[in-house]
C-alpha cells in the first residue's frame, strides 16, 4: 500500500498523550528522556499529567506534540514502515521534515520550542484570537475578512466548509457574527494563545529567521508538502524560507491532501496525538483510508492490518 504520514499541529494535544507509548516501548522512553534533557523541562510530566493550562501554552504545546509525533514515526520505522510522502499541519510540518531527515530530532525540538516562544511573544495577551467558521464556502469567508475593520485573515483551509480565521480579537469577533448572518452553521472560538498564521505574527517570523538560519538542513529523503505553497519542497534553503513564511501565512491543508492523493496514495497515517487530521481527511474525501496512531493499541491495530 502507498502510505503518507500526516502530522498534527496545535489543538491535537491532550493530557496523557504519549504515556502508554513511553511505558511500553523503550525507544519512546529514550526519546522522551532526551526531550526532557534538551528542553530542561519535565515534558513527560506535562504531557502525562498537565495541568492543561501549562500544556496549552504554545511554547510547551509545540515541543510536546513534536516529540510524541517523532516517537510514533520512529516506532513505525522500527517495524519497517516508511511513507511515500508526508505533510504536516502547521507545527506538524516540522515533524514531517524530521521524519524525512531534513534535520535531527534534537534540532527540530529546539526550533519548535523557539518558534513557540516567539509566537507567544508576538502579540500582547488578549489582543488576538482565532475562530473556526463552519459551513461557508471559502470565497464567502474571504469576503468577510476583507469586509471587517482591523486585521482578520484566513489562517487554515482545513476542509471543505471548515476555515479558521485569525487576527485582532475584535475583528475576529465581528467576522464571526457576519459569518453567522451569512448562514454559517456555527462559529467556534479557538483556545489558543495568539493569532497564529496571520500578519500579526510577522515579527515572530522575522525573529525566527535568525534562529533557523543557524541550522543546516538536508534534502528530504521523501517528498514533503509545504503548508505555504501546497506543493512539494526539497531544496534546503527553500524549506527554510517557507517555514519562516508559514508562521504568518495560511495553512493550505485541503490542497496539500489533494496533491498527495494525486500521487497515488491511498492510505494516510496520522502519526501523533489525537484524531483531528483524521476527521479533516474524512471531510475532504470520505473514501480515504485513514489511521491515527498515538498509543500501543492503535499502533498494534494498524500493524495487524499492515501485515495482512
Amino acid at each position: 500500500m502507498n502510505i503518507a504520514f500526516i502530522f498534527p499541529g496545535q489543538g491535537s494535544q491532550y493530557i496523557g498523550m504519549g504515556k502508554e507509548l513511553v511505558e511500553n516501548f523503550p525507544l519512546a522512553a529514550e526519546i522522551m528522556e532526551k526531550a526532557n534533557e534538551i528542553l530542561e523541562l519535565d515534558l513527560a510530566g506535562l504531557c502525562f499529567n498537565g495541568p492543561a493550562e501549562e500544556l496549552n501554552l504554545t511554547e510547551n504545546t509545540q515541543p510536546a506534540i513534536y516529540t510524541i509525533s517523532y516517537m510514533v514515526t520512529r516506532l513505525l520505522n522500527e517495524e519497517g514502515i516508511y511513507p511515500l510522502l508526508a505533510a504536516g499541519h502547521s507545527l506538524g510540518e516540522y515533524s514531517a521534515l524530521a521524519a524525512a531527515g531534513v534535520f535531527s530530532f534534537e534540532e527540530g525540538l529546539r526550533l519548535v520550542r523557539q518558534r513557540g516562544i516567539l509566537m507567544n511573544r508576538a502579540v500582547p495577551d488578549n489582543q488576538g484570537s482565532m475562530a473556526a467558521i463552519i459551513g461557508l464556502e471559502d470565497k464567502i469567508v474571504q469576503e468577510i475578512c476583507q469586509e471587517v475593520n482591523g486585521i482578520c485573515e484566513i489562517a487554515n483551509y482545513n476542509s471543505p466548509g471548515q476555515i479558521v480565521i485569525s487576527g485582532e480579537r475584535e475583528a475576529v469577533e465581528v467576522a464571526c457574527q457576519l459569518a453567522e448572518d451569512k448562514g454559517a452553521r456555527r462559529t467556534v472560538g479557538l483556545k489558543v494563545s495568539g493569532p497564529f498564521h496571520s500578519s500579526l505574527m510577522k515579527r515572530a517570523a522575522e525573529d525566527f529567521a535568525n534562529i533557523i538560519g543557524e541550522i543546516e538542513f538536508k534534502k528530504p529523503a521523501f517528498p514533503v508538502v509545504s503548508n505555504v505553497t501546497a506543493n512539494f519542497v526539497e531544496e534546503p534553503e527553500e524549506i527554510k524560507g517557507l517555514l519562516i513564511k508559514q508562521i504568518s501565512s495560511s495553512v493550505r491543508w485541503v490542497e496539500s491532501i489533494k496533491l498527495i492523493q494525486a500521487q497515488g496514495v491511498n492510505t494516510f497515517i496520522e502519526a501523533g496525538p489525537g484524531k483531528v487530521l483524521r476527521g479533516l481527511l474524512r471531510r475532504i474525501d470520505s473514501s480515504l483510508t485513514t489511521y491515527n496512531i498515538d498509543d500501543p493499541k492503535t499502533m498494534q491495530d494498524f500493524l495487524n492490518i499492515y501485515q495482512l
